[in-house]
């Protein structure tokens, strides 16, 4: 396997673990937060569901300046609009992905900057790894979100405590 096939095949199993997580968040908790430094859940859950489309940025694209480009998240307002925004998402960054070749993400660069200040410069492989651990990051904290509105957290990379019966 060459690093995209294996890049395709990681985000293909990630997609799936996001896919479950994003199924609960429930409509009537979208202005929920946990604590007041928090993201309220339906920032987090529209976070979580673009990032699968950030190979677009990656791979088509040398440089995101978010002083240049402010960033505006996707509008959704009930669950199934998330779940339909993390498909298209999916659907597009994949597709992407399977293009690309491995020169491009070993020898090509892109960075993420506020106006003058670099923010991340790094291969295009890593900035697609990024992206990956991004989504664990950020599904982790929604995790929390729900465990602490007493909605059954389902596995990730194995069962989870309400998939065993202790």
């Amino acid at each position: 396997m060459n690093l995209t096939q294996l890049l395709v095949k990681e985000m293909e199993q990630e997609i799936a673990t996001t896919r479950k997580m994003l199924a609960l968040v429930p409509d009537d908790k979208f202005d929920w937060k946990p604590h007041e430094k928090s993201m309220p859940m339906k920032n987090l859950a529209i976070h979580i569901a673009e990032i699968p489309g950030w190979p677009e940025h990656i791979l088509e694209h040398e440089v995101l300046d978010f002083a240049a480009q402010p960033y505006t998240p996707s509008p959704v307002s009930n669950n199934k609009e998330l779940l339909d925004l993390l498909e298209k998402s999916y659907s597009k960054g994949k597709s992407l992905l399977e293009k690309t070749d491995d020169d491009t993400l070993v020898n090509k660069h892109w960075k993420m900057c506020m106006g003058d200040t670099v923010l991340a410069d790094l291969t295009k492989y890593e900035a697609l790894r990024h992206s990956f651990a991004q989504t664990t990051h950020h599904r982790a904290q929604l995790g929390v979100y729900l465990r602490l509105l007493n909605i059954p957290i389902p596995g990730s990379y194995g069962p989870s405590a309400d998939d065993q019966n202790f």
